[in-house]
């Protein structure tokens, strides 16, 4: 079965960081765009980074844009989402989804594109 695994969420203060880390297994990553999302209470969905299947493009939503870095590390079947200068408003519910796709530049305003999706790790920033 294809599954997607995230880790890394916690208690952070403000102006703290965390790198959260998507694992696939049951498939390798080689080929698939990955997405990070992320949901508060009572919010929608939020797109919030993405990268392509060999990480040669990535996007950030400009509520992140500065702060969060995507990367990846094929070898590892793994996705990272280095966050720094968090704010409370971070808090939420963070997912990675992905897509074979390995023609696409990604893009992390839709949720369409992306089949698969993990369970969520929960981030609180808070004092």
């Amino acid at each position: 079965q294809l599954q997607l695994v995230e880790s890394g969420g916690g208690l952070v203060q403000p102006g703290g960081s965390l790198r959260l880390s998507c694992v696939a297994s049951g498939f390798t990553l080689d080929y698939y765009a990955i997405g990070w999302f992320r949901q508060a209470p009572g919010k929608e969905r939020e797109g919030i980074s993405c990268i392509s299947s060999r990480g040669s493009s990535s996007q950030y939503a400009d509520s992140v844009k500065g702060r969060f870095t995507i990367s990846r590390d094929n070898a590892k079947n793994t996705v990272y989402l280095q966050m720094g200068s968090l704010k409370p408003e971070d808090t939420a519910v963070y997912y990675c989804a992905a897509v074979r796709n390995p023609f696409w530049s990604c893009a992390v305003v839709v949720e369409t594109p992306y089949k698969h999706w993990g369970q969520g790790t929960q981030v609180t920033v808070s004092s």
